[in-house]
């Protein structure tokens, strides 16, 4: 497979890759906005680009067709928050700038690689990045991200409707707290923050970024062909 991962310069991301490099033959195009992930693997391809837009996702999709001689699936995992206060005290450009990020960019990848992929007429894979909380209304720190994070499930629905007669699969993954440094990053949340989070799921962890992958590997996999329009939860028992 030539599997494109958008936003594999995370936790998550890295795990990704380290692991379809590690178990399967396929070509993986990394992308990071700033800087791919350093994974010294020839089956990578790494790719650096800032998304201001749509040309700039379709550009990414298509710089991976170029060197990939097409493509098979498509991983979406980047995202970020830029307001790390309450959603009271948000300005207008970061509000905007959070669903750019974490609703648009998703589309715009994913309708430009569902196009290409209907072109091959192979079929091919779509797995996009949800959040629990997004059912649950977030929370005043990360509500346009749970907002646009649950505009994403209505995304996965639709595209998997409509790539259903070429048999392009849709699905996405619903995470809960998983440690990957996230909240680290975009909420600059401590070690005791961290830890008082993971008392709250069930389980008293968070989840490890491998189990995460491994989710999003099955659904790369053959085992999955006759899942489509999904949301998969892996939250540890979080919300219960």
């Amino acid at each position: 497979m030539r599997i494109l991962v958008a936003g594999a310069s995370g936790g998550l991301g890295t795990a990704l890759v380290r692991m379809l490099c590690a178990g399967s033959d396929c070509m993986i195009g990394a992308h990071g906005a700033t800087r791919p992930p350093v994974v010294d693997n020839p089956k990578v391809v790494p790719i650096a680009r800032r998304f201001d837009g749509e040309s700039d996702c379709a550009a990414v999709v298509e710089a991976f067709v170029d060197r990939a001689g097409g493509i098979d699936a498509l991983v979406v995992l980047s995202g970020a928050i830029h307001h790390s206060g309450h959603w009271k005290d948000m300005p207008a450009a970061d509000w905007e700038r959070d669903m750019a990020v974490n609703l648009h960019h998703p589309f715009y990848l994913a309708r430009a690689a569902m196009k290409r992929m209907a072109e091959q007429g192979t079929g091919g894979r779509v797995v996009l990045n949800g959040t629990e909380s997004a059912l649950h209304g977030g929370s005043p720190v990360s509500f346009p991200y749970a907002i646009a994070k649950r505009g994403t499930e209505c995304m996965v629905q639709g595209l998997a409707r409509e790539g259903a007669p070429d048999n392009i699969l849709v699905n996405g993954v619903r995470l809960g707290y998983i440690a990957s440094g996230f909240h680290e990053r975009w909420h600059g949340r401590t070690a005791d923050e961290m830890k008082a989070r993971a008392d709250l799921v069930p389980l008293k962890r968070g989840g490890d970024p491998d189990e995460a992958a491994a989710l999003i590997v099955y659904l790369l996999s053959g085992w999955a062909r006759f899942i489509t329009g999904q949301m998969i939860p892996l939250t540890g028992g979080d919300w219960l």
